[in-house]
């Protein structure tokens, strides 16, 4: 399965910069950009999303379309990297000339494009990207993606609750891990605990048993996990288990995404993550899974794909209520103003600052390799995040 996805995923990469168009250009059309990262360190989520927005795209044009117009996406690879992120922004506004962009996967990718986007009024609109300062960049930047924040303080609140007192974490050296550690470590000090090591690590490395041999060492009650790659969460979990370390492991949503699982095997069982999580009683999540699976035949990550399946249809609804893809104010304010059921949740909208109100995190728990299916995800769902 692992080396299918990859394909799939490659496969997908090769379209990076093409316009994925599902009819004629032309004035019959609202033209709107996207940003994922195709490739880099997000690639599996980032193909995630592409793939999910393609999706709801074709389903929308092909009820009709908004408003008897059809919706075209013009597809940027952000490669999960700020520098990367600008140089498809600047490709999408001053070629494409697009004033609605939908992305990016990966938060430093977010923060290197949104001051551009901020200052020359171009909506910048995520459905992964999570980092707490993102929450301060800007009246034209807006996310389905919940802060880490909020992340950092359910899990801080998990560990906790879980008799934890002593971490040691791990993170890549990356804007969203970096984060997410931060964060996660501010609430987990604030209730008492206490951090007895710490290592990170960049994007390039694929051995970690040097850090974690580390972290091991100080003998903590449990150890955090924040990744950016689901390849280099998946190994850290593998090896960590190789070096005989048999205590709790926590993380977040990419360190249980399919990739990650399939490559740490049964050591990931009972590991468990703080993640936003579909709701299975929802039936417009049920639908879209289907829908999802039918089309590419796999699951991974389903909250990423959920959010960005619901990012186009609030685009949609936002292009029917102002008529034109060119007005990124109007496009903003439509936002502002809405209250939206999807995939990901219902009767959710965006606060004064564009970030999603009315979501909530859920903790996940990683069953025995037996037991991991395409239906349950390799996980089961545990309930909500405890508040303390």
């Amino acid at each position: 399965m692992l080396k299918k996805r990859i394909v799939a995923f490659s496969l997908v990469a090769l379209i990076a910069g093409l316009f994925l168009v599902a009819c004629e250009s032309g004035s019959d059309t609202y033209k709107i950009g996207v940003m994922e990262s195709l490739t880099g360190p997000g690639e599996t989520y980032g193909n995630v999303a592409l793939q999910a927005k393609q999706m709801a795209v074709e389903e929308i044009n092909e009820a009709g379309g908004i408003d008897g117009k059809m919706l075209e996406l013009v597809v940027e690879d952000s490669k999960c990297a700020a520098q990367d992120s600008i140089t498809a922004y600047n490709k999408l506004t001053d070629v494409d000339e697009v004033k609605i962009i939908l992305g990016t996967s990966c938060s430093g990718a977010m923060l290197g494009a949104a001051p551009l986007a901020e200052e020359e009024g171009v909506v910048l609109f995520s459905g992964l990207a999570t980092n707490p300062d993102i929450a301060e960049a800007g009246d034209y930047i807006f996310r389905t993606a919940m802060n880490d924040l909020q992340l950092g303080i359910d899990t801080g609140n998990v560990m906790w609750a879980d008799g934890v007192k002593n971490l040691a974490t791990i993170n890549e050296s990356t804007d969203y891990a970096e984060g997410v550690r931060r964060t996660t470590v501010d609430q987990f000090e604030k209730l008492g605990g206490t951090v007895v090591a710490s290592e990170n690590y960049s994007s390039d490395v694929t051995d970690f048993r040097t850090q974690l041999s580390k972290l091991t060492a100080a003998e903590p009650d449990a150890i955090h996990i924040a990744a950016q790659a689901e390849f280099s969460g998946g190994t850290i979990v593998k090896q960590l288990r190789e070096l005989g370390y048999d205590g709790p492991i926590y993380s977040e949503i990419v360190v249980v995404g399919a990739t990650a699982l399939e490559i740490a095997g049964d050591a990931a069982t009972g590991l468990k993550a703080i993640t936003a999580e579909l709701d299975p009683a929802n039936p417009k999540s049920a639908e879209v899974l289907s829908n999802f699976r039918s089309r590419y035949d796999y699951i991974s990550l389903p909250w990423y794909m959920g959010s960005a399946y619901d990012d186009v249809y609030i685009t949609a609804q936002c292009l029917e209520e102002t008529g034109d893809d060119q007005d990124a104010d109007g496009f903003r304010d439509c936002l502002y103003g809405i209250t939206w059921s999807g995939a990901i949740g219902s009767d959710y909208g965006f606060d004064d600052k564009g970030e999603v109100e009315g979501l909530a995190n859920s903790v996940v728990e990683v069953l025995p390799l037996s037991e991991r299916n395409d239906e349950n995800q390799g996980y089961k769902v545990l309930g909500p995040a405890p508040i303390n």
